[in-house]
């Protein structure tokens, strides 16, 4: 097992930086995705890793061996595309044996690799079947089982299961980390879906137009984002703008829709701030508020969501989006109610 250090690598095409200056350490046996919107340079990166594009500068580790600009075939590194490539001319034994074929194994180590490949991805008996008789899924394994028959040092996934419907999705993202976890292969994954990060990953890297914005765990980077890009893609926020009233013994004192309160002064660069409150921790009708920011508010848009409700709460033209599990109707709020809502200033992360 190998682990894969990213050093100060950057790409540019032309006039386009597409990936600047993005150092990362992966860790042996860990599930490390790199999430981010199109165009963020995460693919970019992915494939710098492969060998399919070349960088402009920095350095690519996978151990102690500098493999910045080995030929893709030389660095024993897996690559599952968005789209599987299995070749629809070929039946399942023959998709999974293709890179044992082009690196002249014997036969019989042939049958022996593919058939452990076959148990490993739960498709034991799909040998003589074609592409064209596998559901979405059994392609996406078939496409894994051809990387892992190989035996690669390093496995990298673009973004595998784009193409899936929502459903099988679900059930794809649990069966690729059991599996990772059971071969223990360190594992690049790229992808746009912030809940196939959160779910699958050890650990998560934002990119932002090409730079790396934050570097955590899953719980990290949900809790405790370190910027406004961070904590608008991961997940929804409520975003509350904060105005500096003060600064004593450590603390500002701000104002925020009418009401007065501290915070930590951690020597903020702007006078002007930014809080970030996720839906989850709004309290509507309070029965205690000792320890809570309260205001009065008007329900405005109910969006029912299945286990959990979303509302839009306008308190003095200020629209909070509050959202908890799924409650009996009787205890369900209603359109154009009034309601007292409040929040603990401990869940505010401020920028």
């Amino acid at each position: 097992m190998f682990d894969l250090k990213i050093n100060n690598l950057t790409k540019d095409f032309g006039e386009l930086r597409a990936v600047n200056d993005v150092s990362i350490h992966i860790n042996v046996g860990e599930f490390f995705s790199i999430l981010g919107p199109s165009g963020c340079g995460k693919s970019t990166t992915l494939r710098m890793v492969a060998g399919f594009v070349l960088p402009t500068n920095g350095q690519i580790l996978v151990g102690e061996t500098d493999i910045t600009y080995q030929a893709p075939e030389k660095r024993n590194i897996g690559f599952v595309f968005q789209n599987y490539a299995i070749f629809p001319h070929m039946n399942v034994f023959d998709n999974i044996s293709f890179g044992l074929r082009m690196r002249n194994f014997d036969k019989k180590t042939i049958s022996t690799k593919v058939v452990k490949a076959l148990e490993q991805v739960n498709l034991t008996g799909f040998e003589a079947r074609f592409q064209r008789e596998l559901s979405g899924g059994e392609q996406q394994r078939v496409a894994l089982a051809r990387v892992l028959v190989t035996e690669p040092q390093i496995l990298l996934l673009d973004e595998p299961l784009s193409a899936l419907d929502k459903k099988l999705r679900e059930e794809m993202k649990i069966w690729i980390k059991e599996l990772q976890r059971k071969l223990k292969i360190t594992t690049v994954y790229v992808t746009h879906d912030q809940s196939e990060a959160l779910t699958m990953s050890d650990r998560i890297a934002v990119m932002d137009r090409g730079k790396l914005s934050q570097i955590g765990t899953p719980t990290d980077i949900y809790e405790k984002p370190q910027n406004k890009f961070v904590a608008d893609f991961i997940g929804i926020s409520n975003f509350l703008p904060l105005d500096i009233l003060s600064s004593q013994n450590s603390h500002l004192k701000v104002s925020f829709n009418n009401k007065e309160f501290q915070i930590p002064d951690k020597n903020y660069s702007s006078e002007k701030l930014t809080a970030v409150l996720r839906p989850e921790h709004i309290i509507i009708n309070p029965e205690n508020s000792n320890d809570l920011l309260t205001f009065d508010g008007v329900v405005e848009v109910i969006s029912y969501q299945g286990s959990l409700i979303r509302y839009i709460i306008n308190s003095n033209e200020i629209k909070f989006l509050s959202e908890f599990a799924n409650l009996p109707k009787s205890k369900q709020l209603k359109s154009g109610e009034k309601i007292s809502f409040g929040f603990n200033l401990n869940n505010l992360v401020v920028f």
